[in-house]
């Protein structure tokens, strides 16, 4: 089992080097690939090292997959250049989400759709994934109508020199390059991804767009507002869920609860509900607050918090990686 890894040494590929290590994958060699300026870096995996190359060595090595986190730039253009060698892609950018010919995948939903004909698969973004997880559910048993999502990103959502601006501002130095047009730390910034002619944030449109095409229905009602925050680690998610049907509480809890990778934190008197503090370095989605909205009927409010890097990322791609090896979908 060989694995390319591109984008190997960022945020994400760092992370998904973690996650491919406590996988189920027995994987004989890593296909380590970085920008030019990184090639012959070290990278250390199982014990081995595996020296980093470019992306017209690594496709000559003849990976099984492909994992993807460089961006949908370097996606759009080598993601079909490995495909057509038949390796698959796994891509962790929004390059092909909405491509119709594409599969959009969150395992716990939507792996049974795969075949192995599905050369590139789409990673969906981080924060839809999370989402999901907590709405599958609902929607299976009383149909989703209409989300309002309002989100809390951490600044690890944007990358490392993201995380590096906020940590210079906390210290009080102006040394590092500044991403934001804004100061982060002590700030909210509602302006995630770049603004489009409607007046939402791409950022915002992923969640309308990708929540569509995972749970199939393009019927449901969605808006969103998605907004950084000073935080180094996990996506946090209100959302307000209006349902065709009626509900009972209890069977919502429930029914979320049984959905495999989401774990229920609401326990309100207790001061028990979702953090990005304590989700950060989890692989599983927290759900909490949950409450009916008092407001109007069939409708009920969630916080949903995980961490961005592993669920809303690596750990998905991983997941994929490994249903299509454990249902020997995997072709080649």
């Amino acid at each position: 089992m060989k694995i390319a890894l591109v984008g190997a040494t960022g945020m994400v590929g760092t992370e998904m080097l973690k996650v491919l290590d406590d996988s189920s994958l027995k994987i004989d060699e890593i296909i380590p690939v970085t920008s030019h300026k990184s090639v012959g870096k070290e990278i250390r995996f199982q014990g081995k090292s595996f020296k980093a190359m470019d992306l017209d060595s690594a496709i000559e090595r003849d990976a099984d997959i492909a994992i993807f986190s460089a961006g949908g730039d370097i996606s759009r253009v080598w993601a079909p250049k490995f495909a057509a060698k038949g390796i698959t892609v796994i891509d962790n950018s929004s390059a092909w989400r909405m491509d119709p010919t594409k599969k959009l995948v969150v395992p716990e939903i939507n792996a049974s759709e795969l075949t192995g004909k599905d050369k590139i698969i789409a990673n969906p973004n981080c924060s839809t994934i999370q989402m999901v997880l907590a709405l599958k559910p609902l929607h299976d048993n009383f149909g989703i109508k209409r989300l309002v999502i309002s989100t809390y990103q951490s600044v690890s959502g944007t990358g490392i020199k993201a995380v590096e601006q906020m940590q210079a501002e906390e210290s009080g130095s102006s040394s590092v390059e500044r991403v934001y047009h804004h100061p982060i730390h002590r700030n909210c910034i509602p302006h995630c991804d770049s603004f489009e002619e409607n007046g939402y944030t791409k950022e915002e449109m992923k969640l309308v767009n990708e929540t569509r095409k995972i749970l199939g229905d393009s019927a449901i009602n969605i808006t969103a507002t998605a907004v950084r925050v000073p935080v180094d680690g996990g996506h946090s998610e209100s959302i307000n869920v209006e349902l065709r049907n009626e509900f009972d509480l209890i069977e919502v809890r429930r029914l979320i609860a049984q959905m495999p990778g989401v774990v229920i934190q609401d326990e309100p008197d207790e001061n028990v509900y979702p953090m990005p503090y304590y989700a950060k370095g989890r692989d599983e989605v927290f759900v909490g607050r949950l409450r009916r909205d008092e407001s109007q009927s069939n409708t009920l409010n969630m916080w949903v918090v995980s961490d961005n890097l592993r669920k809303g990322a690596a750990t998905n791609a991983v997941q994929i990686a490994e249903y299509l090896v454990n249902k020997g979908v995997l072709t080649h």
